[in-house]
């Protein structure tokens, strides 16, 4: 890839990127470090990556910074913290957009990670699962599971209203 390429995608795939891992991380400035951090392993190896397979890389490439930021943020204990504190919050308003967000932060990492690829990016079964080092049944039954989760997770909330 040349640098003319990188700058294309950069212009191209930085708001998506920024957008994904804002969903897993709730944090703006976490979410920007990926971006940057996802940009410049790109940029590490730009010679041996194809332009053509770029969308991918780049997502491969955040999903697992966004997993390594997890699983630290885990030890440290801080994440716990402020998922508490912000679920305490979003529980007292009923916003549709709060709501689906606090439902697609109950799933567990990866279904969170491959509903939000098919249903909030756009990606298809075989592009996820190259994303995600998963095979297309996997991918799929992730997704089923997930979604059967939301649609449980807001049907309890109907008995609550």
């Amino acid at each position: 890839m040349t640098a003319k390429e990188y700058n294309i995608s950069v212009d191209v795939y930085s708001d998506n990127i920024f957008r994904f891992a804002l969903k897993h991380l709730r944090n703006e400035m976490s979410a920007k470090d990926i971006v940057q951090e996802t940009f410049t392993k790109v940029w590490v190896k730009h010679e041996e990556i194809s332009f053509e397979k770029i969308k991918s890389y780049l997502f491969t490439t955040a999903y697992h910074s966004i997993i390594d930021w997890v699983k630290k943020e885990k030890r440290s204990g801080d994440f716990e913290k402020i998922d508490k504190t912000l679920s305490s919050e979003k529980t007292a308003s009923f916003d549709l957009q709060e709501i689906l967000t606090e439902a697609l932060n109950k799933l567990p990492e990866i279904q969170k990670s491959v509903v939000l690829l098919r249903d909030y990016e756009g990606y298809n079964y075989a592009e996820i699962a190259e994303i995600t080092n998963l095979n297309e049944s996997q991918v799929k039954v992730y997704i089923f599971r997930a979604r059967k989760a939301l649609q449980e997770y807001i049907k309890d909330l109907d008995l609550v209203l």
